[in-house]
């Protein structure tokens, strides 16, 4: 019988924290010219949550979306990689705080330059927090990896 109440207790958790990961990405890669590319790094956040930017104000005390490339000595990236969605800056003056965040969508684009013509890939990790109105969901770090073609 214990057996079963903590098999019951553990599948429990496990859902409600697969229930709990309000962001899902998208990768993908497309050519912008020769040998150039823009890899685009979209998330999609259900509604009432917020995903962070990866510039926060010096009083923030949020983790920024982070993003990490595997080196690959075909591939040079361009540039910073730029945030294209609606921005919302959020201030709490009671708690003194800041945050630059984002709803809905954002999709992150690091433009590169194929130092070759060849088939490879461009992979790496993001890390990012979610948060809603009521708590902070710990950070989470997502693995990618997108062919270039």
């Amino acid at each position: 019988m214990k057996k079963f109440f903590f098999f019951t207790v553990l599948s429990l958790g496990a859902l409600f924290l697969k229930a709990q990961n309000p962001v899902s990405w998208n990768f993908s890669a497309k050519k912008i010219a020769d040998k150039k590319y823009e890899i685009h790094l979209t998330a999609t956040v259900q509604q009432g949550w917020h995903l962070y930017s990866q510039v926060q104000p010096s009083d923030a005390v949020v983790n920024p979306t982070t993003f990490v490339f595997n080196s690959n000595p075909l591939l040079a990236p361009e540039g910073k990689i730029k945030e294209m969605g609606k921005m919302e800056k959020f201030h709490d003056e009671k708690l003194g705080i800041s945050a630059h965040q984002y709803a809905g969508s954002v999709d992150f684009v690091q433009v590169i330059k194929l130092k070759a013509k060849a088939k490879t890939n461009i992979a790496g990790v993001v890390q990012f927090q979610t948060c809603d109105d009521k708590k902070c969901l710990p950070p989470k770090k997502v693995n990618f990896n997108i062919p270039i073609i």
